[in-house]
C-alpha cells in the first residue's frame, strides 16, 4: 500500500492542506485535486473513484472532503482503514470544519497526518496515541522552565532591592544638603547682626561666638539624625533577609529529584489553561450542563439541563446589534430572557434586542461575555439520557468479574468521555481483560478510569470487563460520567446579527457545548 497524498479539499476541488508521502511536484498534485470533484458521480454510494494512473478514497466532512491518493495497487481495505482514522483526527484539531477552521489549524493536521503515514505506509497508531505524540510534554522542559523562572524572578528582586536602595540613598543626601544650607545661612544671619550692633566690641563677639557655637550644635544635631535616618528600616531588612533564604533554600533543593517534582506539579496545578480569546467581532457562546442521576436497575432518578446563551463584544461600536435566533422543536424547554432584554420581540419575532435601542450590549466583559437568554428542561423520559451505562459485577469464588457496558442513541456526538468507577482499596491495578478504548487507574484515589475519545455512528454501543478480588457490588457505585458533545437539546442557532446603525453587520463566531455537571449512576 503506497499512500501518494491525503488531502482536505473543497467541494470545487480547492486544497485546503495536502500532505505529500512520495516526491511528488506541485503542478501534479494540484491537477489530482483539481480533477477529483468532476470524477465523482451525483447519488452513488462509493467511496473510491479510479482513473488510469491513480485512486482516490475519498470522505465526505460537512461541506468539504477528506481524500486519500493512492496508487492502483494499494489495498483498498487498509486506505479505508487510514481514511477512518484520519476522519476521527481531523475534529479533535478543528473544532469548525470550515475553510476558515482549517485554515487555522492547518499546522496540527498535518502533524497529525504525519503520525499515521510514514512514507506512504499506515502506522499502527491510535487516536490517542497520534495526540501524544503531536502534544509532545517533556518533564525535563517543564522543570528548565521552572528553574529559568525561579532565577529570573531571583534576579528582579535583586534589580529593585537595588534599586530602591539607589532612591533612598539620593534622598538622603538631598535632605542633607538642603538642610545643611539652611542652617548655614541661618548661622550666617545671627552672626552678621551681632557684628553690627550698636554695642562694645566685647558684646559684639560675644554674640558671634554664641552664632558660632550654635550653628556647630545644629551641624552635630542634623549629622547625628541624618545617621539616624539613613539605617534601614527593620521590618525591610527582615522581609528581604527572608526572600534570600527563600531562594537559596530553593537553590539547595535543585539537587533533590523529589522535591523538584513537587514543585513542578504545584505550578501546574495553579496554572489552568485559558480559553482561546475571542478574534471575531462578535461571539455568541450556547452551552447546556447536564445534572443527571440513573439508576443502576434502570430508570432516570433526575434528569435536568439548564442552557445560557451568552454574548461576547470586543468593541463597543458593535454593541448597537440585534440577534436573531432560532429555537428547535423541544416542547419541554423553558426560556427566560434577561431582565433588559426586548420580551415581545424575543416572543413574537425569536430577536434579542435591548429594550432601549439607543443603548449598545455591553463590551469587554471577560469569560463568555454577558447572558442573554436562559432555559431549562425537566424530564424522567430514560430516551432523552445521551449516554446510559449498565454494570453487572458478579462474584465467582475468591474474584469480582465486573462487566461495563454503554449505549449511546444516535442524537449526539460525544467527545472525550470519561466513565470513572471507584474500587475498593487494592495492592495493584485491576485486570482489564476486554475493553472497547483505554482505560487508566489512579491508584490514590482508588478509581479506574474508561476513556472514549469520540462515540459517533461507528461506536454507539462499547463493553468493558475487568476482575478484581470479590467485594460488594454497592462499593461500585458511584459511577461518575464526563464528557462534551458539539450539539444541545435545545438545538438553539444563531440565524443572524443585525446592525442598528447603517454599515454591514459585524462579523461574528458561534460556539456551542455541551458538557456534564454531574452525571451519575447510582
Amino acid at each position: 500500500m503506497v499512500v501518494l497524498a491525503a488531502s482536505i479539499i473543497s467541494k470545487s476541488g480547492k486544497a485546503l492542506v495536502s500532505r505529500q508521502f512520495v516526491h511528488m511536484s506541485r503542478i501534479r498534485i494540484e491537477g489530482y485535486l483539481a480533477a477529483f470533484p468532476k470524477l465523482i458521480g451525483t447519488g452513488k454510494q462509493h467511496t473510491y473513484v479510479e482513473t488510469e494512473n491513480v485512486r482516490y478514497v475519498y470522505q465526505p466532512i460537512e461541506s468539504l472532503y477528506l481524500l486519500l491518493v493512492t496508487n492502483k495497487q494499494s489495498n483498498i481495505l487498509e486506505d479505508l482503514e487510514t481514511l477512518r482514522l484520519l476522519s476521527k483526527l481531523v475534529p479533535e484539531y478543528s473544532y469548525s470544519l470550515d475553510e476558515d477552521g482549517i485554515g487555522r489549524t492547518a499546522f496540527e493536521i498535518l502533524f497529525a497526518f504525519d503520525e499515521v503515514i510514514s512514507l506512504g505506509h499506515k502506522e499502527n497508531v491510535t487516536v490517542a496515541q497520534v495526540k501524544q505524540y503531536c502534544e509532545m510534554e517533556s518533564h525535563e522542559e517543564r522543570l528548565h522552565k521552572l528553574v529559568l523562572q525561579s532565577k529570573i524572578n531571583e534576579t528582579k528582586d535583586v534589580m529593585k532591592r537595588k534599586a530602591s536602595e539607589i532612591d533612598k540613598s539620593k534622598i538622603e543626601k538631598n535632605r542633607e544638603r538642603g538642610a545643611f544650607m539652611a542652617l548655614q545661612s541661618m548661622g550666617s544671619g545671627r552672626f552678621d547682626s551681632g557684628y553690627g550692633s550698636d554695642t562694645s566690641l566685647h558684646g559684639g563677639s560675644g554674640s558671634g561666638n554664641g552664632s558660632g557655637l550654635g550653628l556647630s550644635n545644629d551641624v552635630d544635631s542634623f549629622s547625628s539624625k541624618s545617621k539616624a535616618a539613613s539605617a534601614p528600616p527593620k521590618g525591610l531588612g527582615m522581609q528581604l533577609g527572608r526572600t534570600q533564604k527563600t531562594n537559596q533554600f530553593l537553590e539547595s533543593l535543585k539537587a533533590e529529584g523529589e522535591v523538584i517534582v513537587e514543585d513542578v506539579r504545584a505550578v501546574i496545578g495553579q496554572s489552568k489553561p485559558a480559553a482561546p480569546p475571542p478574534t471575531d467581532p462578535v461571539t455568541v457562546t450556547i452551552e447546556e450542563k447536564l445534572n443527571v442521576t440513573l439508576k443502576r436497575d434502570g430508570g432516570v432518578g433526575s434528569f435536568d439541563v439548564q442552557g445560557t446563551l451568552s454574548l461576547q463584544i470586543i468593541n463597543q461600536d458593535d454593541g448597537f446589534i440585534q440577534v436573531q435566533i432560532e429555537t428547535g422543536s423541544n416542547p419541554g424547554l423553558l426560556y427566560k430572557t434577561h431582565p433588559n432584554i426586548n420580551k415581545e420581540m424575543f416572543s413574537g419575532e425569536n430577536i434579542l434586542a435591548l429594550k432601549d435601542p439607543n443603548r449598545p450590549f455591553p463590551a469587554g466583559q471577560a469569560g463568555d461575555g454577558v447572558s442573554l437568554l436562559k432555559w431549562r428542561m425537566q424530564s424522567a423520559d430514560e430516551s432523552l439520557v445521551p449516554l446510559s451505562i449498565n454494570c453487572w459485577p458478579s462474584v465467582s469464588g475468591n474474584e469480582t468479574y465486573v462487566n461495563l457496558e454503554y449505549e449511546a442513541p444516535t442524537m449526539f456526538d460525544l467527545h472525550n468521555v470519561v466513565i470513572s468507577i471507584p474500587l475498593p482499596a487494592l495492592r495493584g491495578a485491576p485486570n482489564v481483560q476486554q475493553i472497547d478504548g483505554e482505560w487508566r487507574y489512579d491508584s490514590r484515589r482508588s478509581i479506574l478510569e474508561w476513556s472514549i475519545l469520540l462515540i459517533d455512528d461507528s461506536n454507539r454501543s462499547g463493553a468493558m470487563e475487568f476482575v478484581i478480588p470479590a467485594v460488594d457490588s454497592s462499593q461500585l457505585f458511584p459511577i461518575s460520567v464526563q464528557f462534551t458533545a458539539t450539539s444541545t437539546f435545545s438545538d438553539l442557532k444563531v440565524v443572524n446579527i443585525a446592525p442598528l446603525k447603517d454599515g454591514d453587520p459585524p462579523k461574528f463566531a458561534q460556539r456551542t457545548l455541551l458538557s456534564t455537571e454531574n452525571y451519575q449512576v447510582v
